[in-house]
């Protein structure tokens, strides 16, 4: 499946071309124009979600996704350079699953220029998007520096930061389920709008209490907080004064009101 984004003028001639190739090749092979509409994390990620909606909904069970050990450096710098933490400093997954469809990185330990060879080598000419060349996405300007952080620094920096994140996903989700397992502890999962004991995230370590808000925050639809908003709301917990309520993406609200936090 060739998903075009309909983002660039002639590109549903480009996509008619991938699936000609793809049929040269002897592959089965099919497009899907999909409608990308930018939001608050902007127009990169509204493609990747739209792209990835549109293969979930194919007839494969199993997509492969090219991303190799430069884009994951890429996501890593990006992470560092945000202050993510450990869950970003992990970057890509390898495997993850939407509904029924599994989806695998399966060339993330190889070197971009080793997989443009390869389709050197086999006749074959890659697609070059031109998004990748526009200064305006933050990605591109990563891209483009790490060839001066390797010089710099020597080689082995792409491997590196690739190592990186193999080493702070281990960590990243045990931390995670350990947070997860505190949640559900007596219950207490948020499961249906219920309440957060403040005592249950202020006995836990302090490198769980965060995740523990934000679990129990995912759990009633609420993701993508920023470090400054999940701080605030563990404020609530950990340096509580009678403050007022934390606002949240979409309306909604935290409060403390009888030993517990509530989403209003």
């Amino acid at each position: 499946m060739v998903v075009d984004h309909g983002l660039q003028a002639g590109s549903a001639d480009v996509t008619a071309a991938m699936v000609d190739t793809l049929r040269r090749l002897g592959l089965e092979a099919g497009s899907v124009r999909v409608n990308v509409v930018a939001g608050q994390d902007g127009l990169e990620a509204a493609a990747r979600d739209a792209r990835y909606a549109a293969l979930a909904d194919g007839d494969a069970d199993l997509v492969l996704v090219g991303h190799t050990m430069d884009d994951q450096a890429e996501t890593v710098l990006l992470g560092l350079a945000r202050g993510s933490g450990t869950r970003s400093l992990a970057g890509m997954p390898s495997c993850w699953q939407v509904g029924r469809v599994v989806f695998m990185r399966p060339l993330l330990g190889l070197r971009r220029a080793v997989t443009r060879q390869a389709c050197a080598d086999w006749g074959l000419t890659p697609w070059d998007d031109p998004m990748n060349d526009d200064d305006h996405y933050a990605r591109v300007r990563a891209r483009r520096l790490l060839p001066v952080v390797e010089q710099a620094l020597g080689p082995g920096v792409v491997e590196a930061l690739a190592r990186t994140a193999a080493l702070a996903r281990v960590d990243a989700d045990y931390l995670d389920a350990s947070a997860a397992a505190r949640l559900v502890e007596e219950g207490d999962d948020g499961a249906g709008g219920r309440p957060l004991p403040v005592d249950k995230v202020a006995r836990s370590p302090e490198a769980l209490q965060g995740r523990i808000v934000r679990a129990w925050l995912a759990r009633q639809k609420i993701t993508e907080l920023s470090f400054e908003r999940t701080q605030a709301v563990l404020a609530l917990v950990t340096e509580w004064h009678g403050q007022a309520s934390v606002d949240l993406p979409g309306g909604r609200r935290v409060i403390r009101k009888d030993g517990a936090l509530h989403l209003a």
